[in-house]
């Protein structure tokens, strides 16, 4: 074999320089493999890290989320009263929105977890504000309504007092009823004594005669005894009776005590024959004006005017129905009633 320099043989002495070179390439493997694990480790770690960061950012947004469900709880049972605040709601709303896309949009782009976080108090922050607000008005609600109550009670205890004030005055006006009632009633009875004393005395002087009776509560005359067939004039033996009965009137109208508000009431009566005169165009007129001239003649012989009353009622309330002579006779008549005013 050929030699070296130094005598050695050159083939058999590159062995221990590939043996040195394969040992360093391995402890710079295992040096390069230590650095990878190690910064393996290292990534890990800041992996981890950051998870633990995000499940606690997540933690907060949820109980971000909680508390603001909380705040629109609370504010779903003032909806009636912050009807004027449903605007800035619906804006702070769309605010929120805007902001979670913002941070969608900037959590695609890699913004930090921290602006997010300070995203997220604004917006709680303002909804702190709107319900900070809605408290305010709510509390102003409440004193109004307070003032309300207030004023309903002191409205309910006056209508109260009106009420008993009401109820005190119907007792009295009821009393008063009764008393005037009765008052009315001694009246009406004292007034039907003295009508039948008036009819009394009446039958007395005028005798029976078949042409005058009583009707109930009314004298009634056959117009015979007063007036021609047609005529509202009176003749003289009516004249006569009519005296007869001013004298009666005149004397019953001084015992009648003035607190008996009397008149004597004439009517005048037709039967159902149709008169058409140029005087008398009609039954109407000839009974008005027989009702009249009577109570003319009266006053003539001294019954007070404002005790006596004329009324005509021509045809319309016959005594007797039919159209027999005695019917017509009884119907053509002239009544006296003693009433009231």
């Amino acid at each position: 074999m050929p030699r070296g320099r130094t005598g050695r043989r050159i083939g058999g002495d590159y062995w221990p320089g590939f043996v040195d070179a394969m040992a360093t390439l391995l402890l710079v493997m295992t040096f390069l493999l230590s650095l990878f694990m190690l910064a393996q480790y290292f990534v890990s770690q800041e992996a981890s890290s950051k998870d633990t960061a995000l499940q606690r950012l997540n933690a907060q947004i949820a109980e971000l989320t909680e508390m603001l469900a909380l705040e629109r709880s609370e504010k779903r049972s003032l909806e009636e009263e912050l009807a004027a605040l449903s605007a800035s709601l619906n804006q702070a709303r769309e605010e929120r929105d805007q902001l979670r896309t913002r941070l969608s949009q900037a959590g695609a782009r890699g913004e930090s977890a921290e602006e997010r976080m300070a995203a997220l108090r604004e917006e709680l922050e303002a909804e702190q504000e709107v319900s900070a607000r809605a408290l305010a008005k709510v509390e102003l609600l409440n004193q109004q309504l307070a003032a309300l109550r207030r004023q309903i009670a002191e409205l309910s205890s006056a209508l109260e007092a009106a009420e008993e004030r009401e109820e005190e005055a119907k007792a009295k006006i009821a009393n008063l009823g009764r008393r005037l009632n009765a008052a009315l009633a001694r009246r009406v009875q004292e007034l039907s004594r003295y009508r039948s004393d008036f009819f009394g005395r009446l039958r007395e002087v005028l005798g029976d005669r078949e042409d005058i009776e009583i009707v109930g509560d009314r004298f009634v005359f056959q117009a015979g005894v007063f007036f021609d067939t047609g005529s509202a004039e009176i003749n003289p033996a009516g004249e006569q009776e009519l005296i007869k009965l001013a004298a009666i009137l005149n004397q019953l109208e001084g015992e009648i005590p003035d607190e008996i508000n009397w008149v004597l009431r004439v009517d005048g009566h037709t039967d159902k024959r149709p008169i058409t005169t140029p005087e008398f165009p009609s039954n109407w007129e000839l009974s008005a004006q027989r009702a009249v001239n009577v109570v003319k003649f009266l006053i003539d012989k001294g019954v007070p005017a404002d005790r006596l009353v004329a009324a005509g009622f021509g045809e319309f309330q016959p005594l007797a129905e039919g159209e027999s002579e005695e019917a017509l006779r009884r119907n053509r008549r002239i009544e006296l009633k003693l009433t009231r005013k």
